[in-house]
C-alpha cells in the first residue's frame, strides 16, 4: 500500500502537566455538566412520564424537545471545551 508509513513516530508533541490538568479538571466539569441534565432527563422519564408526555414547544412532547435539548447541549460542551481548551495550551492558563 502505497503512501502509508510503518516507521516508529517521531517525537510526538508533549504538553506541560499543568495544561493536562487544567484541561482534564474542565473536561470532567463540563461531563458533570451534562451528566445532571441527562439525569434530569431521566428522572422525568422514570419517575414523572405524564409530564414528558405533555405538548411543550409547537405541539412537539416535552420528551422530544428534551432530547434534542441533549444533542444540542452535547456538541455546544464540546464545543465549550474545544475553545476553552486550546486557550488554555496557547495561552498558559493554570
Amino acid at each position: 500500500m502505497g503512501g502509508l508509513d510503518f516507521k516508529a513516530p517521531g517525537a510526538a508533541e508533549q504538553e506541560e502537566a499543568h495544561v493536562v490538568a487544567y484541561n482534564s479538571r474542565l473536561g470532567v466539569g463540563l461531563f458533570a455538566v451534562y451528566v445532571l441534565f441527562y439525569g434530569g432527563f431521566m428522572a422525568l422519564s422514570a419517575f414523572r412520564p405524564e409530564v414528558m408526555g405533555r405538548p411543550f414547544l409547537g405541539g412537539v412532547n416535552l420528551s422530544v424537545v428534551y432530547g434534542f435539548a441533549l444533542i444540542v447541549a452535547a456538541l455546544l460542551l464540546a464545543l465549550l471545551y474545544l475553545v476553552v481548551s486550546r486557550k488554555s495550551a496557547a495561552g498558559g492558563a493554570s
